[in-house]
């Protein structure tokens, strides 16, 4: 699953990818305009578990970002991008909100919130000029086809397109399992669930009403907002030391770096959540999606699992950090046996018992 990052020229998406995943997107050969990376996702409890039984390995769950080519006003030349952009199940949009004179802006001048409202517009209109085109051809089959039923098709696209004249993603539409069935090979982007990346000036780093103000202008759109300041992310990549590091947020006065915001909040978005399995050998986080059986969830791990699965021994996070030790969880009473039916939750731990 991919993440793609995409926004206007100077927005800081090259920087982003570095910080993110290491990857020097200047010296990189991208396929298809795309230049990849992959990124641990920097969850604190894994950090808590590893202490707890201080394994020999530590596994920490990847995502994978892809680099986009450079949005543009000129609708035409976008069209390159957005069949890219066909290919990630989240788009990112980088938004500069910084300023510097040394760094130019493609409209002159530096105003978050009319790139943001243009990013949108462009989306929008890419999904509104397929559905439109889909209607017409419709229409012309009707004439000319009596025999082709394209009735439910054309009831859902009407809805498409009045959602989009409304100037709403098509994120925003519920769909049954059979409508989204129906349109999934369609070239529609706004359908994806969007993150705006906020890249905002050092000084700006605790200010956080420019978030609360774009996730309040946005709410209907149902976009996730994170604010990043790519230049203090820099300064704190450049501190290999942890004390070093944590030093340096205490003096800007936040909690956590925001690039290990970005990268819970884009696995969220993908709609993954992580299951551990830990023990002296190995701290490990597993991805899965939301709401994923246990057998599915093991089969991450080996499809052996799903397939001879018996149960699955289960202690919740929260309950082994409180009470110090799995014998302790037990005790309690808090060790539980789940069967094929339970549906795993985030920050489960868990262990497969199973039979090939």
């Amino acid at each position: 699953m991919h993440i793609g990052l995409v926004g206007l020229p100077q927005a800081g998406k090259k920087t982003l990818l570095r910080l993110l995943t290491r990857v020097d997107a200047s010296a990189a050969s991208p396929g298809n305009g795309a230049v990849p990376g992959v990124c641990p996702v920097r969850d604190p409890r894994v950090d808590r578990l590893a202490a707890l039984y201080q394994p020999k390995k530590i596994t920490h769950a990847t995502i994978q970002y892809l680099l986009m080519p450079d949005l543009t006003k000129d609708s035409p030349k976008n069209q390159e991008l957005f069949r890219s952009l066909l290919n990630v199940d989240v788009l990112a949009a980088v938004v500069r909100a910084f300023t510097d004179e040394a760094v130019f802006h493609l409209e002159g001048s530096v105003d978050p919130l009319r790139d943001i409202d243009m990013i949108l517009a462009e989306l929008i209109l890419n999904d509104l000029l397929f559905v439109e085109k889909r209607l017409e051809r419709i229409a012309k089959e009707r004439t000319q086809r009596s025999g082709m039923d394209r009735a439910k098709e054309e009831t859902l696209l009407k809805a498409f397109q009045a959602r989009l004249n409304d100037s709403l993603p098509l994120r925003t539409l519920e769909l049954s399992p059979n409508e989204q069935q129906l349109l999934s090979g369609a070239p529609l982007l706004s359908c994806k669930p969007l993150l705006l990346i906020l890249n905002v000036g050092d000084e700006d780093v605790r200010d956080k009403r420019l978030a609360d103000d774009v996730a309040q202008r946005w709410a209907a759109h149902q976009v996730h907002v994170v604010q990043v300041s790519a230049k203090i992310e820099e300064e704190l990549a450049a501190l290999e030391d942890p004390a070093e590091r944590a030093a340096f947020l205490k003096e800007l006065g936040i909690a956590e770096s925001a690039i290990d915001v970005l990268t819970r909040v884009s696995y969220e978005a993908l709609g993954l959540i992580s299951y551990f399995t830990v023990g002296p050998d190995e701290v490990r986080a597993w991805t899965v999606r939301r709401g994923s059986a246990a057998p599915a969830a093991g089969g991450v791990i080996h499809s052996d699992i799903e397939r001879g699965f018996i149960r699955a021994e289960l202690i919740k996070y929260g309950d082994l950090i409180s009470l110090g030790s799995e014998q302790a969880v037990a005790s309690a009473g808090k060790a539980l046996l789940k069967g094929k039916e339970y549906v795993v939750e985030d920050g489960d731990i868990l262990n497969f018992r199973f039979s090939v």
